[in-house]
């Protein structure tokens, strides 16, 4: 098992849904980043989720386009993130996901970049526009080298596709609560116990719920159901708004500290 691995089977052993807070690795500087991921920890994060800045990033909202285009201005690269987490690893072992698209690992080479996320310390990989079809040699390199490959799986997603994912994701399955892009609602679907259930007859493999959450009621109402609970534009409209001020990373822990607590209550 992975750190991802291990860190869901702890949770699951204690009755409690892991917390999984999203960042953009270079928002606001890729130093405040490496600061940050530590923290989030301690906060309560059980693995956190490093966005890979992209130009063009079709899944996300306009609060996670922002944070992308700033890390950009700063010319931070995927490169960058790797070395960022390597020099992580010598103190920190909290279990990190990249949260990317295919065009940066694409650029990198893929052989290259399984190596070197490997090599740094990288626990998973979700790669959000890589149909599974078409993704049996980048499997088969991130299973070299245990890394977990995390898949999205929507509401319209069919039971065949369903089926297809559950088979190959290692990690956890992520489940996105609603169609659309990425971004803060005040309220959840209600069809979420439903179709977190639906996935579930088809794996093992624990299911975290994203897009959308945004406050403690919201993270405490999906581990109800859920294995794992991801929070991403509201903890990045926060950092936005405080940038790379001192108030930054104990505003942004304080509040992940609060979605935390709820998600395991």
């Amino acid at each position: 098992m992975n750190r991802i691995e291990q860190r869901f089977k702890s949770l699951a052993q204690q009755r409690k849904a892991a917390f999984i807070p999203y960042i953009t690795a270079g928002d606001p500087t890729l130093e405040l980043t490496a600061r940050l991921v530590p923290e989030l920890e301690r906060a309560g994060a059980d693995i956190v989720e490093l966005g890979v800045p992209f130009s063009d990033p079709l899944a996300d909202g306009v609060v996670n386009q922002e944070a992308a285009l700033r890390a950009l201005r700063h010319d931070v690269s995927l490169h960058d993130i790797l070395a960022m987490v390597g020099n992580l690893r010598k103190t920190c072992q909290t279990p990190i996901v990249l949260f990317t698209y295919f065009n940066p690992i694409l650029a990198y080479g893929l052989e290259g970049f399984a190596q070197d996320a490997a090599s740094a310390g990288v626990d998973g990989v979700l790669c959000l526009d890589l149909p599974p079809e078409e993704a049996s040699e980048y499997c088969k390199l991130m299973d070299a080298r245990n890394i977990a490959t995390i898949w999205l799986i929507a509401p319209t997603t069919p039971e065949h596709r369903i089926e297809l994912i559950a088979g190959i994701a290692r990690g956890f399955i992520y489940y996105v609560s609603r169609t659309g892009v990425t971004g803060e609602r005040e309220s959840m679907d209600t069809s979420i116990k439903d179709q977190v259930a639906a996935i579930k007859r088809h794996t093992s493999t624990p299911v975290a719920v994203g897009f959308g959450i945004s406050k403690p009621a919201h993270a405490a109402e999906v581990a109800s159901c859920a294995d794992g609970v991801v929070v991403g534009s509201a903890i990045v409209r926060l950092m936005g708004q405080l940038g790379d001020s001192p108030e930054m990373i104990p505003k942004v822990c304080e509040f992940v500290k609060s979605l935390a607590s709820a998600a395991k209550s």
